[in-house]
């Protein structure tokens, strides 16, 4: 089965949704994005471990929240300084910042 001329790949569309310059960045992007995968994937249980909780339990999803989710952050920003990525991820962090803080902005 062939795909229609006109329509990009997936790889283009990404560079066009994330405003990148080149496949070659988009790939570099999905590669921090999988090396922070497992990253946390393997880093996840012994932290929890460490506090003693039941896997699926209350707190296992607070300390998940509290403490799993922001190291994903803070990986996707090792990571993509590591892969020359960086100013992307970082712009992206912020952007993340902006929303959750304009939840707790009050309203006109």
């Amino acid at each position: 089965m062939s795909k229609p001329k006109d329509r990009p790949g997936f790889l283009h569309r990404l560079q066009a949704k994330w405003q990148l310059k080149s496949v070659f960045q988009v790939v570099l992007v999905l590669v921090v994005f999988a090396c922070t995968g497992f990253t946390i994937l393997f880093i996840k249980a012994p932290i929890l471990d460490f506090f003693g909780v039941e896997k699926g339990g209350f707190w296992n999803t607070i300390l998940y929240l509290l403490l799993v989710l922001p190291l994903y952050q803070i990986f996707l920003l090792i990571y993509g300084f590591l892969f020359g990525q960086f100013n992307f991820f970082w712009e992206k962090e912020k952007q993340i910042f902006r929303r959750i803080g304009s939840l707790f902005k009050k309203k006109k």
